[in-house]
């Protein structure tokens, strides 16, 4: 194996000086890269624990009102939707076959409203929970 001489600067050609320069840019602009992923790596971390910090500290403000007021904390809805849609497809289930106007009525009966109800129940054919057989009538998907 033949060892490759190192030629000094004044020996080189304009054709290597220049493929030497392009190569070292080459090499400094990855090194910034990677000082910069390295950077933003820290910088997420950072954020990630202010984040948490600031969240605790809410939780302990929030809890602290609490126990002035004599008020529980307000609670995260889970979906919003979840419950709307569980009364929903739970009446139809007891029904067998309900109407649409009869499922109003029977939603209004137990206190829900539901503003959107035809996109409710086109969501819940989407999903497979319910089919519809006929227009406009509801039964629960077997």
């Amino acid at each position: 194996m033949a060892k490759k001489k190192t030629a000094s600067i004044e020996e080189l050609s304009s054709a290597e000086l220049y493929e030497l320069a392009k190569r070292r840019e080459e090499e400094e602009r990855r090194q910034e890269e990677e000082a910069k992923k390295e950077l933003i790596k820290e910088l997420r971390a950072k954020r990630r624990a202010l984040v948490r910090r600031h969240k605790k500290e809410l939780a302990e403000v929030d809890a602290e009102i609490a126990r002035l007021t004599g008020k529980s904390t307000p609670r995260k809805k889970s979906g919003g939707k979840s419950n709307v849609t569980d009364a929903i497809v739970g009446i139809i289930e007891k029904a067998g076959r309900i109407t649409t106007s009869e499922l109003k009525a029977a939603l209004a009966e137990n206190g829900i409203q539901v503003a959107n109800l035809p996109q409710t129940l086109a969501y819940l054919k989407r999903r497979g929970r319910i089919t519809s057989p006929e227009r406009a009538i509801y039964e629960v998907a077997k």
